[in-house]
């Protein structure tokens, strides 16, 4: 048997966004890859998150390479969510998708948010102990505000069973 998840890059949950800012912005793949969390809202309600066009993360026609496009827009539904739920629910990403719609080019920014309705909303959804798969969306926009790429994250949600250890 497999036993427990061991968790190699693992943070408590109670990470201020000042830290969480610091430790992601020095995590490699996205120091590498040019990508940047501008600001956590003090009570994580959004993440501003800016990928700057650099050698290495331009592809063959000298516009920002795609797999930069998803990756400055991967985790941060999902650590949102996992800050303003708390430790009673478990998140996870479970899909995702991108559509281009235009080439990238300078520096691109994203605005991940989550309402107050949309918390309630899930707070509704999960109540009983079911999983809530919500798609939630964001669109990366270029210097002059057009929208560069659009991406829908598909999330698993659901209320941990009290009675298990989590």
């Amino acid at each position: 048997m497999m036993g427990k998840l061991k968790r190699p890059f693992y943070f408590p949950m109670t990470l201020s966004p000042r830290v969480l800012k610091t430790v992601i912005n020095l995590w490699p793949p996205f120091l590498g890859a040019g990508i940047r969390i501008e600001h956590i809202d003090p009570r994580w309600a959004s993440v501003d998150v800016a990928l700057r066009l650099g050698r290495l993360n331009r592809n063959y026609v000298g516009v920002h390479f795609g797999g930069s496009l998803y990756a400055m827009t991967d985790p941060f539904f999902m650590l949102i969510l996992i800050q303003r739920l708390g430790r009673d629910y478990i998140v996870w990403d479970r899909a995702g998708r991108i559509d281009y719609l235009k080439p990238g080019r300078g520096t691109v920014r994203a605005r991940f948010s989550i309402s107050d309705a949309q918390l309630d909303d899930i707070r509704a959804r999960t109540a009983s102990g079911d999983k809530y798969l919500p798609e939630l969306g964001v669109d990366v926009l270029d210097a002059s505000g057009e929208v560069v790429a659009r991406v829908v994250k598909t999330l698993y949600i659901r209320r941990k069973d009290k009675g298990a250890a989590a």
